[in-house]
């Protein structure tokens, strides 16, 4: 089958089409034929070799794949062979046909195309299992997104405004910041000019936040960290500064919040019940257009590289989805 194959950990460089062999799927797992296949992040830190996931050279990249049902294993008896269905999986989705576990699928209503469904379950499971779940987010309650123009940020402040919340999107990218306010963001924060902790002081009121959505990581978690009321949550989500940051465990202490933590894959893994229901309830927010996913643009597969380099160079906001 046609594929997408990445040979070393050089990120777009080492990326080309080529063949690679069909999947087979296990007892557990559902063969997808992909139509359309979103690229985020961590794909691209993954054919870089920085994420903590290293597959064996060579592989296939791809976490999320939409398309139709071809076959299933002996134990799936959730899908059948013509459903249109999304599917996760940690690489895999650049190709032909992919094959993940049917807990981590969802069935795509007819009404939602499947540029868009395959955006979804990474960026709003994500979102979900953070907002909903692990920060129990409230209406009315002030939530902070940061690194909101990323397919996952822009999951967070959609989903948090569906929520009822008032959401607060940080960027450092003047030129995205009407993005974020055609999406439903109650108040734009320029991540790069001012100081971070007064702008939030003004727009709460001098409250603080009551859930922080935090994507950045190194000293700007430790200032939001700084900015939480009395009985918050902050989760730290990813580190796209490449800093982990390092807190002050006074601050939780002294000023009554929680650090949560959330990993959206590992939940999954662990509860598959509990995701195929989420997934599920999202797919069905979609299709009665509670939520919106944003896409930047559509490309054939054999341009997956220059998808990469897209994302490098902060040119994308919402996903991009490669046409399979």
């Amino acid at each position: 089958m046609r594929a997408i194959l990445c040979s070393k950990f050089e990120g777009a460089d080492a990326l080309e089409l080529g063949e690679a062999p069909e999947p087979t799927p296990a007892a557990d797992e559902v063969l997808i034929e992909v139509h359309a296949a979103a690229v985020s992040f961590m794909d691209k830190l993954m054919a870089e070799g920085g994420y903590q996931l290293k597959p064996e050279l060579p592989y296939v990249p791809g976490t999320d794949a939409a398309g139709i049902v071809l076959e299933v294993g002996s134990e799936v008896t959730s899908f059948k062979p013509g459903d249109r269905v999304v599917g996760q999986m940690w690489h895999g989705s650049y190709a032909e046909r992919a094959v993940t576990k049917h807990w981590k699928c969802a069935k795509v209503p007819e009404s939602v195309d499947f540029t868009v469904a395959c955006t979804v379950l990474h960026n709003y499971m994500t979102a979900y299992h953070a907002l909903v779940q692990r920060c129990t987010l409230k209406p009315g309650e002030t939530l902070m997104v940061t690194g909101a123009t990323g397919g996952v940020g822009l999951a967070a402040v959609d989903m948090g405004r569906m929520l009822g919340a008032r959401v607060l999107a940080g960027t450092g990218d003047v030129a995205k910041m009407g993005v974020l306010q055609d999406l439903g963001a109650d108040a734009v924060v320029n991540m790069r000019k001012g100081d971070l902790r007064e702008q939030i002081k003004e727009l709460t009121g001098g409250e603080g936040l009551d859930v922080c959505f935090e994507m950045v990581g190194g000293d700007t978690f430790v200032k939001l960290a700084r900015s939480m009321r009395w009985g918050g949550r902050i989760t730290p989500i990813g580190f796209v500064s490449g800093d982990i940051p390092n807190l002050p465990m006074n601050l939780p202490l002294l000023k009554g919040f929680s650090v949560v933590g959330v990993f959206e894959g590992a939940w999954a893994e662990k509860f598959p019940a509990e995701a195929t229901e989420a997934a599920d309830k999202i797919m069905s927010w979609i299709a009665e257009g509670e939520l919106q996913p944003l896409i930047d643009r559509v490309l054939p597969l054999e341009q997956a590289a220059e998808a990469f380099r897209s994302l490098q160079e902060r040119e994308v906001i919402g996903r991009i989805v490669l046409q399979v």
